[in-house]
């Protein structure tokens, strides 16, 4: 775990000595305020024409406010998920510095878990600017923790495996934008695959449809801890790694 440790704390690091990591938190921030700003507004409109009409209809922060947001969410990770993973190898194949990695005496799988821990870490710290608004939602108001909790937990799972996709890519090219765009098609498709569900019955469809991303987090999202959805994330977790520390080993033979 020490030299895991060692490749994390490089890896996270070098997000922060440049740009990268203060431009991503930034926007992060910036493009999830502006929904949460329109979901409050919403709200609190259709509340005062709830008053106006004398109508006395329930409303619900969690159904209304909390669960659109995290679903807002997931959607905004998609964008972001890219960037962040798209320079974790290839820049080393980019600088030359891939050699001294494969050459190490490092293993490959604590090599690639410090890097794509490094990469959930970034986006951990992206979440928790978010928790920033919703914060001011619990001040002003009552919403139920729990279903938050558990939106954020099919968040980190549904990041997780994206970004162990992401890391994979990585280390396919020396291209970083060759990287992140193919890392955005593959994960623009995992999340699409539900579509096909909408039009098509059969049982290739079915199978589409059980390996979109968002399939599996609708329950995240509604509050349910669902069993199911979180052996798929860490599948998909667990596969991707795999794949990405046989794309290493490739490469410490090649070396």
């Amino acid at each position: 775990m020490r030299n895991v440790w060692i490749i994390f704390t490089k890896e996270l690091r070098s997000y922060f000595v440049s740009p990268i990591a203060y431009l991503l938190l930034t926007m992060f921030a910036i493009i999830f305020g502006f929904f949460f700003f329109v979901a409050i507004k919403s709200f609190v409109v259709f509340g005062m024409e709830q008053q106006m009409r004398g109508e006395m209809m329930p409303m619900n922060v969690n159904e209304q406010i909390i669960r659109p947001l995290l679903s807002n969410l997931s959607v905004i990770g998609l964008f972001f998920i890219p960037m962040i993973t798209m320079r974790l190898f290839a820049e080393e194949k980019r600088s030359g510095t891939i050699e001294l990695l494969t050459t190490s005496p490092l293993r490959d799988l604590e090599i690639v878990l410090g890097k794509w821990l490094a990469a959930v870490a970034l986006y951990v710290a992206m979440l928790l600017f978010t928790s920033l608004n919703f914060a001011f939602l619990f001040h002003y108001g009552n919403p139920d923790w729990k279903p938050l909790a558990i939106g954020y937990l099919g968040l980190l799972l549904q990041a997780g495996c994206l970004l162990a996709i992401g890391t994979f890519i990585s280390t396919l090219t020396r291209n970083q934008i060759i990287a992140g765009a193919a890392t955005f098609g593959v994960c623009l498709m995992l999340w699409i695959f539900e579509w096909v569900a909408g039009f098509d019955t059969s049982v290739w469809a079915k199978i589409l449809s059980y390996l979109s991303v968002t399939v599996h987090f609708d329950s995240f999202a509604r509050g349910v801890l669902e069993l199911k959805d979180a052996v798929y994330y860490a599948t998909v977790i667990l596969f991707g790694l795999f794949l990405t520390s046989r794309s290493m080993e490739s490469l410490r033979w090649r070396s």
